[in-house]
């Protein structure tokens, strides 16, 4: 069972802090590199987002980065030219994976709060939190189109899911950068936070956390299986109706 003082990152690129009863933030910190993803970041992920639903009580995890940008996507910079199909390939195919299954698999809602630009796959990284959240001054940016990349597959299916297909096309085939005010409007975020983003970003995790554990938990995992089934077999309608159910009878609803 892990304890909050005992959780460690491995490593100074990510920090964990707990800014509000039941909410964990990490905190993507890669100044030089514009919080680029690297192995260390993505593996630092990978490794702690399971400890934090080892026997304590995090109902909301967000993902922010260290001013002034969120991430400016994947470290490609510094691969060698003689190596960059196999590097560039290699940080795409395990890692960044690995990182997006493990906040896909974390049973609460989690919380992307982009205080700042986000490109490439730190984008894949936002759309794959349950919720986004940005400052205005926010710019989201999908740019394969002006680097020659064809983009997988499991990422088109999340932005598909997200914004629907034709945004997704006109995301990816412009390599437009959006204002946060235009990323709202077609549903790539949630809401664009005024003020102190810092401060409202963790209010906003706070009100989430604040709501009944299992009505948040039941109802992620019923979306999920409905997003990851278009045609529901028997099985899993009896599975979903009887996690429904099961609410009827709990502490959360009886007090609600």
């Amino acid at each position: 069972m892990a304890e909050l003082n005992s959780i460690d990152t491995g490593t100074e690129k990510v920090r964990l802090d707990f800014p509000a009863e039941a909410v964990a933030r990490l905190t993507i910190s890669n100044p030089p590199k514009r919080n680029a993803l690297d192995h260390e970041i993505l593996d630092a992920i990978t490794a702690t987002v399971p400890q934090l639903n080892e026997g304590i009580e995090i109902r909301c995890l967000m993902i922010t980065g260290e001013d002034p940008v969120f991430s400016a996507g994947y470290d490609i910079g510094d691969i060698a030219p003689e190596s960059f199909e196999t590097d560039a390939e290699a940080l795409v195919a395990h890692p960044f994976t690995a990182a997006l299954d493990a906040i896909e698999a974390f049973p609460f809602p989690t919380v992307a709060a982009l205080n700042g630009h986000c490109l490439g796959g730190a984008l894949e990284l936002a759309v794959t939190c349950d919720l986004r959240i940005a400052a205005p001054h926010s710019k989201l940016g999908m740019p394969p189109a002006k680097l020659g990349l064809i983009y997988g597959h499991t990422g088109l299916i999340r932005f598909i899911n997200t914004i629907g297909l034709p945004r997704t096309r006109e995301l990816f085939f412009t390599g437009d950068m959006l204002s946060a005010a235009r990323a709202d409007e077609i549903g790539l975020i949630n809401r664009v936070i005024e003020g102190d983003f810092e401060e409202a970003s963790a209010a906003f995790a706070a009100s989430i956390a604040a709501n009944a554990p299992l009505s948040m938990k039941g109802n992620k995992q019923a979306m999920n299986t409905i997003i990851e089934n278009p045609v529901l077999s028997e099985d899993q309608i009896r599975e979903l109706v009887e996690l429904r159910e099961s609410c009827f009878t709990s502490a959360d609803f009886l007090e609600g």
